[in-house]
């Protein structure tokens, strides 16, 4: 489905002329578009679809100018919400495409903002994503439009009318009153160092990477060799209980089974204490070989 680009020739203006060209539709014509686009993938009605809406994005795109990207972007992410919502909008639900799509396209841009605008400085937890997008509104509401910093009352204001923490309100403000650094800035008196020189690699060095992944396979062998000591519907039991991302009911396998649920359960544990102590001997042994294992529980 193509839609207008914002090209480098004429750039915003000239796409904004464009897309006033799309007419807007009535709620029946929408309505009979979606569900042909739906039902039959009709290409020309999707485009349809997507074009009438182009002003909506811009609309709410301009709404974000104030975080210094340009808009050619953000209006680009928000064209990606509004497809998003197209393929997914259901016309049966009563509603309007723009009402739906609202959300689609604000969500898109927010993601773009959030990743763009400083890595640095921004959070990614819910307290610190609101108080970024609604700092600056509520405190043109108190009448605050420069980056100094807040009262304690005015902190208490925002915090209550967001329902965060005061102290992440003060944090927030600080933040987005600084101006970002270049990691490549020189430093020292010779000025032959960048700063990222002095920032520290948390990431685990290749001989810790290769012992941790020698450790898991060594582990995975010692439990597959231990599971080989049970019966099978020992396994089965420690399979379904202990090795699953959703384990299955006590009361699930005891169906399976025809046994109770308490049966169940002594199964299991009889079954864990024997892999337990296969794996601890099989440890034990390679250690007597000289090889150093750590063997995490089972």
């Amino acid at each position: 489905m193509s839609i207008p680009m914002i090209a480098a020739e004429g750039g915003l203006t000239r796409y904004m002329d464009q897309i006033k060209r799309f007419p807007l539709l009535s709620p029946e014509e929408e309505q009979d578009l979606a569900h042909r686009y739906r039902d039959s993938g009709e290409e020309e009605a999707g485009h349809r679809l997507v074009t009438s809406h182009l002003r909506l994005v811009a609309r709410i795109a301009m709404g974000y100018r104030f975080y210094g990207l340009p808009m050619t972007d953000l209006i680009s992410e928000g064209n990606v919400g509004l497809l998003r919502a197209v393929n997914k909008f259901e016309p049966e639900k009563g509603f309007r495409l723009a009402t739906y799509a609202m959300w689609w396209i604000k969500a898109s841009i927010n993601e773009y903002v959030l990743s763009s605008w400083s890595l640095v400085k921004v959070g990614t937890v819910a307290a610190q994503k609101k108080l970024f997008f609604n700092l600056r509104r509520l405190k043109a509401q108190l009448g605050v439009y420069d980056d100094t910093n807040l009262t304690r009352e005015q902190a208490d204001w925002i915090a209550e009318e967001l329902s965060v923490p005061v102290d992440e309100v003060f944090s927030m403000n600080q933040r987005l009153s600084r101006q970002d650094t270049s990691l490549n800035l020189p430093v020292g008196e010779e000025g032959d160092m960048q700063r990222m020189d002095l920032l520290v690699d948390d990431r685990a060095d290749q001989e810790e990477v290769l012992g941790n992944q020698q450790e898991r396979r060594l582990g995975t062998v010692l439990l597959r060799d231990a599971m080989e000591q049970l019966n099978d519907r020992e396994r089965h039991i420690i399979t379904e209980r202990r090795l699953r991302s959703s384990p299955i009911t006590l009361e699930d396998l005891g169906r399976h089974y025809g046994i109770s649920r308490e049966r169940v359960r002594q199964i299991e544990n009889r079954a864990f204490s024997k892999l337990q102590s296969a794996v601890r001997k099989a440890a034990e042994a390679l250690e007597g070989r000289g090889r150093r294992i750590e063997c995490a529980p089972v």
